[in-house]
C-alpha cells in the first residue's frame, strides 16, 4: 500500500527540520491537530491542506490527492460491499478521468486563431443579420431544411434533399421511401423549430429540455423510447467506445448537466457546444436518437451564443471523419480533432450565410 497522507506530512516537516509547534506558529493550525494528522487520527480538510502546502513548500494538488485517498479508503475500510462499490464506480471513474483530460487540455494555438476567425465572423453575421424580409426569411429556411436533411442522413435516413423539402414543406408522400424516414424528416424539422423557440424565450438548458429534443426526434417513430433513458446495454455499431451500464446513465446525466453549470462561462461556447455534444453520444443515454439529439443540443448552445446552425455531413467521407473525431475522444481522450470538425463546419456555414446576405453592388 502506497504512503498515506499522515506519513506523507510528517515526513515533510521532518525534511523541513520544524517542530509541531514551528508548523502550528507558521500555519495557526492547532499543535494537537497536526499531531492527530501525522498520526492518522484525523484527516486534514481543504484549509489545513493549503496551509500546509505553503509551510513545506509543496504543491497543493499532491496533498489534495492523498487526502481524496484517504477519505475513500476510510469510508470503505470497513465496508463489506467496500470492494464491490469499487468495481462499479470504475466506468463512471474512467469517464471523469477522460473528460478532465479534455476539459484541461490546452486550446492549441491553431484552434484559438480559428476561434477568433469564427468570431470576426459572427459579427458580420450579426450585422446582415438585421436585415428583415423574404430574403432573409428563405435563407433561414435553406439552412433548416439542409441541417434536417444532413443530420438525418448521417443517421442513415436515404431521403434526397428534395425529398426532404417536399415531405417539409409541402407535406407530399414520397414513394418507395418507409413511414419512419418521412416522420424522421418531419419531426427533426419541428425539433429545429423548437430549438429556436428555446433560444426566443430564453430557456434554460436542462434535462427536460434534452429530453424533450429526444421526445420530438422519435415521435411517432418509437413511443416506447422516446424522451426516455435506456435501461438495456448497448453497443455502437463499427466503434470502439462501450457506453456505459444502464444503471450509471442517470447519474452520468447528472454530472452532464453539472458539468455545463460549471464550464458555462469559462470555455469558449463553440468548444463547449462541441464538448456537451460528444459527451452526450458518449454517454449514449438512449437507445436511439443519440446522434441527432446530441447534434440539436449542440446547435442550441451555438445559436444561444449568436452563432448559426453547426451543419455536420451526411456523405460517406463526413461520416467517416465525423465517427472517427469521436472515437478520438472517446477512446483516447483527445478532443482536438473533434473541435476542429465543429469549427470548420461553423465556419463553412457562416461563410455561406454571409456570402446569400451580402447585398451585391452592382455600382462599379
Amino acid at each position: 500500500m502506497g504512503m498515506n497522507i499522515s506519513e506523507h506530512i510528517k515526513n515533510l516537516r521532518k525534511d523541513k527540520k520544524l517542530k509541531v509547534r514551528q508548523v502550528a506558529s507558521i500555519t495557526s493550525i492547532d499543535q494537537a491537530l497536526i499531531s492527530k494528522f501525522e498520526n492518522g487520527n484525523r484527516i486534514p480538510t481543504d484549509e489545513h491542506i493549503k496551509a500546509l502546502a505553503i509551510c513545506y513548500d509543496v504543491p497543493y494538488d499532491s496533498l489534495k490527492k492523498l487526502q481524496l485517498v484517504e477519505m475513500v479508503y476510510t469510508m470503505l475500510q470497513d465496508e463489506p460491499l467496500g470492494y464491490d462499490a469499487l468495481v462499479a464506480a470504475e466506468p463512471r471513474l474512467e469517464y471523469i478521468a477522460k473528460k478532465s483530460l479534455s476539459a484541461h487540455l490546452a486550446t492549441t494555438i491553431e484552434i484559438q486563431s480559428k476561434l477568433d476567425h469564427l468570431d470576426s465572423l459572427r459579427e458580420k453575421f450579426h450585422n446582415l443579420q438585421k436585415q428583415k424580409g423574404i430574403h432573409a426569411q428563405k435563407v433561414d429556411e435553406h439552412f433548416t431544411l439542409k441541417y434536417t436533411y444532413e443530420s438525418n442522413k448521417i443517421e442513415g435516413n436515404t431521403l434526397t434533399l428534395s425529398e426532404t423539402m417536399m415531405i417539409v414543406k409541402e407535406g407530399i408522400t414520397i414513394s418507395g421511401k418507409s413511414i419512419n424516414e418521412h416522420l424522421e424528416a418531419i419531426n427533426h424539422s419541428e425539433a429545429i423549430e423548437l430549438l429556436f423557440d428555446f433560444v426566443q424565450n430564453k430557456v434554460h438548458f436542462s434535462e427536460s429540455l434534452v429530453l424533450q429534443f429526444h421526445a420530438l426526434i422519435l415521435r411517432g417513430i418509437n413511443r416506447s423510447l422516446a424522451g426516455k433513458y435506456r435501461n438495456v446495454n448497448v453497443r455502437i455499431l463499427g466503434a470502439e467506445h462501450i457506453p456505459p451500464e444502464p444503471y450509471l446513465v442517470p447519474k452520468m446525466m447528472e454530472d452532464y448537466f453539472i458539468f455545463y453549470q460549471s464550464a458555462f462561462k469559462k470555455i469558449h461556447p463553440v468548444l463547449l457546444a462541441a464538448q456537451m455534444h460528444e459527451r452526450l453520444v458518449t454517454i449514449h443515454p438512449f437507445i436511439d436518437g443519440n446522434g441527432r439529439t446530441a447534434r440539436l443540443v449542440m446547435n442550441l448552445i451555438l445559436v444561444m451564443h449568436g452563432y448559426p446552425l453547426a451543419i455536420l455531413k451526411g456523405d460517406q467521407n463526413s461520416r467517416l471523419a465525423y465517427f472517427k473525431a469521436l472515437e478520438n475522444v472517446q477512446v483516447n481522450g483527445n478532443p482536438e480533432s473533434f473541435y476542429e470538425l465543429i469549427i470548420e463546419a461553423l465556419t463553412h456555414t457562416l461563410e455561406e450565410h454571409i456570402h446569400l446576405l451580402q447585398p451585391f453592388d452592382h455600382v462599379k
